[in-house]
């Protein structure tokens, strides 16, 4: 199954937050991506109920360098308020990620044809992405090209290894598990050579449940395209 790709992303600005700070106030980025801010980047790419991507690695290829502006964030019933955000200045990443079925989602076992959502993700991906790409939040706009991981030179490539302790990792939302609930999920984040390696969602070591929550329905050819009729529309 030919289901794996690999793409340069890059960006004036980065923005990777927690759960605890993102509800609001000042904002302090992580120093490096969360695997839900990649993920949202190749769901911007190409996205559709019948996959599920799969953030396998990072690369790092710019020196870590943060910078803080002052600004105004829209506020809960109207108005704006001042804070201070701490951003990720002038970055750029190497990411090699792969999809696979959705197999929470019976009613579209039609829509998982071989070799078509990976011949749409490719064409989408040479175009720079189907939506706007950011990194962390609307904020930073960020670019996409396709690449071969690992090509050219890393800020970090001669570091044996960096520790970022404790991080978000992502969200178990229930169209992907199969439960009626949304989760947290956190890894100790370990940086080897200036790679980051992901563990699966089932195998990061601590999580929180947050609420509980319904999966949304979808239905081909009702609210969403075969991926038959998608590929013949390009």
């Amino acid at each position: 199954m030919k289901n794996s790709i690999s793409f340069r992303v890059w960006g004036r600005y980065a923005l990777f937050t927690d759960p605890v700070t993102k509800t609001g106030g000042e904002k302090c980025s992580y120093h490096v991506p969360t695997y839900e801010a990649v993920k949202g980047v190749l769901k911007s790419i190409y996205w559709k109920p019948t996959i599920i991507w799969h953030v396998d690695k990072v690369r790092v290829m710019k020196p870590l360098r943060t910078q803080t502006k002052g600004t105004k964030p829209l506020v809960w019933g109207g108005g704006n308020s001042l804070a201070i955000y701490t951003f990720l200045h002038d970055v750029e990443y190497q990411v090699e990620a792969h999809f696979e079925w959705n197999e929470h989602r019976p009613e579209l076992a039609k829509d998982r044809i071989d070799g078509k959502h990976f011949s749409i993700a490719k064409r989408v991906l040479e175009k720079g992405g189907r939506q706007d790409i950011f990194l962390g939040v609307r904020d930073c706009q960020a670019y996409v090209e396709p690449c071969r991981f690992g090509d050219g030179e890393g800020a970090y490539d001669d570091i044996d290894e960096l520790g970022f302790g404790l991080m978000f990792h992502g969200f178990d939302y229930p169209d992907e598990t199969g439960r009626d609930e949304l989760v947290s999920r956190f890894w100790h984040a370990i940086m080897r050579r200036g790679v980051l390696e992901f563990p699966r969602p089932d195998e990061c070591e601590a999580s929180r449940f947050i609420r509980k929550m319904a999966a949304k329905e979808f239905g081909l050819d009702e609210n969403i395209l075969s991926v038959e009729k998608e590929e013949a529309s390009l």
